[in-house]
């Protein structure tokens, strides 16, 4: 099944699961006996980890359907309040219990704040203010990266030992593993500016919400936004740094890249739950940073530390590895962000150029566009990249071979993209704040602005519908763009730092994401009650 197919083809949006029976339903109120909108309702699936979580309506009242028979625990998570868990829930057939949920006040965690909100509310020193964000060298080398503050450094109380310890495995395995360097100079800085945010000795009140600028950071949202659902897997990541995509398969499996130091491509049975390991026979990081499936049933996988492409043979468990071969100037090229096209070549961004490897002939080609991050495969036999620099085209190579630049008229960093049924390109302008549009025909672009401070669009999907879908890095927000109106609808996600990647759509139209800084695989659906069919 062609990659192309699957994300463009005939996308459907879900709103339910369609084999599972069982359902849970109640209500949630406020500390003043109020109904309370926004809370996130978890079931989870004691046996397998699996989890459903949905949100409380502008009733306090919720519904988690289509549950399959298990033992589960339900409960809230709202950021600023608990409530004591509802705990060895026994599902059968086609039960419907209903458990109601009575807030308690609780104070406001730095680990619970959005990247946007920290970067407005941690400490400033001499030397570093995250408040100017893209011209803060700590927050463009770590907030806007493989992670944030929030599950990394927020989530304890570190000693400067631990931070010296923690920033000398991001030089020497992350970022050394990635062919980049870290003076002592920088490294040093670092750690400082991290002890002063994060120590024991930190200036900063134990609870965000003592500052006085807390309270207009918060964003609210309305009640169109509460009819998502998210359903997640646990993803195991014993080496840190987990998921970074999840992808379908032809027998509905899907393919997870285990970056870092993982060095594992995992297979998830969405079915059972169970994860498959398919591991890299040394301990050396190969950053692997995208997976695919191909028509064949084999695995292709990039190894981004590494500068190769590998192939996977689940059925043999056999791993075959691919240098990519360097310029003619002598420079090395990369591997970051995989796909497989019609005729069965291998096509690859990162780096000082595209890159394309023939399977039969076991030899790379190379087409002039440097510092590409999205790949996607179009129409026609087209491939089309962004490239992630402030004044970055979006390139295409036809399937004759001929590179053609485009560039947007926001100097946005475009970073992922999708091609519409009709052949448009979508794609996210990370710094630009925008979601910018394509035609090719044209050769026309629109850009939609973004709600919000710093809307910092990501992962970027289509619909069924043809609603363009994007994740906000720093907002902590799944979002849904209509591209007749430009309206966009905000929806809560029920972790912080959401740091999603990119967008695939399954045969059941069901749209997948991995959530890292998480370590949590899953697929959004539109909960709405019986009877309604609210945003459609």
């Amino acid at each position: 099944m062609r990659l192309a197919s699957q994300v463009l083809g005939s996308l459907a949006f879900m709103t339910a699961l369609p084999i599972f029976a069982a359902t849970i339903t109640g209500t949630v109120k406020g500390p003043d006996g109020k109904p309370f909108m926004g809370a996130f309702v978890i079931a989870e699936n004691t046996q397998n980890k699996m989890t459903v979580n949905v949100l409380s309506d502008a009733q306090g009242r919720y519904h988690i359907a289509n549950l399959p028979a298990a033992n589960y625990a339900v409960r809230i998570r709202a950021i600023g309040y608990k409530s004591d868990p509802h705990a060895g829930v026994q599902l059968t057939g086609d039960q419907k219990p209903s458990f109601d949920f009575t807030l308690q006040k609780t104070p406001v965690r730095w680990s619970d704040l959005n990247t946007f909100q920290g970067t407005q509310l941690l400490p400033k020193t001499k030397a570093h203010d995250l408040s100017k964000r893209y011209q803060d060298n700590f927050f463009q080398s770590c907030l806007i990266s493989c992670h944030s503050f929030q599950s990394q450094m927020a989530s304890k109380t570190w000693t400067e030992d631990g931070l010296r310890t923690a920033v000398k495995y991001m030089r020497e395995v992350i970022i050394g593993g990635e062919g980049g360097s870290m003076t002592d100079e920088r490294f040093e800085d670092i750690v400082a500016f991290i002890t002063n945010e994060f120590g024991p000795n930190s200036p900063k009140p134990q609870s965000p919400e003592e500052l006085p600028e807390y309270k207009s950071l918060v964003r609210s949202f309305g009640p169109r936004s509460m009819n998502i659902a998210y359903v997640e897997y646990d993803f195991g990541a014993p080496k840190g740094l987990g998921p970074w995509s999840a992808v379908e398969d032809k027998n509905g499996m899907m393919w997870i890249p285990y970056y870092g130091r993982g060095n594992e491509v995992v297979r998830l049975n969405p079915k059972t739950a169970e994860l498959t390991r398919f591991a890299l026979p040394f301990a050396k990081t190969a950053g692997i940073h995208s997976a695919v499936p191909a028509p064949d049933g084999t695995v292709w996988f990039t190894e981004a530390a590494m500068g190769k492409i590998g192939r996977l043979n689940p059925a043999t468990k056999e791993i075959v590895e691919y240098q990519n071969s360097a310029l003619p100037d002598g420079r090395r090229t990369g591997t970051h962000t995989v796909r497989t096209d019609e005729k069965g070549r291998i096509w690859t961004s990162g780096g000082p150029a595209i890159s394309m490897f023939d399977p039969l002939t076991k030899e790379f080609s190379h087409f002039d566009l440097g510092a590409t991050y999205g790949n996607v495969v179009g129409q026609n036999g087209d491939e089309w990249f962004t490239s992630f620099r402030n004044d970055g085209p979006i390139g295409r190579v036809t399937k004759e071979g001929v590179l053609s630049k485009f560039y947007p008229p926001t100097k946005g960093k475009p970073q992922r993209l999708q091609v519409d049924s009709d052949g448009t390109v979508w794609f996210s302008e990370r710094f630009g704040n925008r979601i910018g549009h394509f035609d090719p025909k044209t050769e026309a672009f629109k850009e939609f602005e973004l709600p919000g401070p710093s809307a910092s669009p990501y992962a970027i999907g289509i619909d069924r519908n043809r609603m363009v879908w994007y994740s906000s890095h720093e907002q902590d927000t799944l979002n849904r763009l209509d591209p007749k109106t430009g309206e966009v609808i905000e929806y809560p996600f029920p972790h912080s730092e959401i740091s999603m990647r990119e967008f695939f759509v399954d045969s059941q139209g069901r749209m997948w994401y991995a959530s890292s800084d998480n370590n949590k695989v899953g697929y959004f659906y539109f909960n709405d009650a019986p009877g309604e069919t609210a945003n459609k």
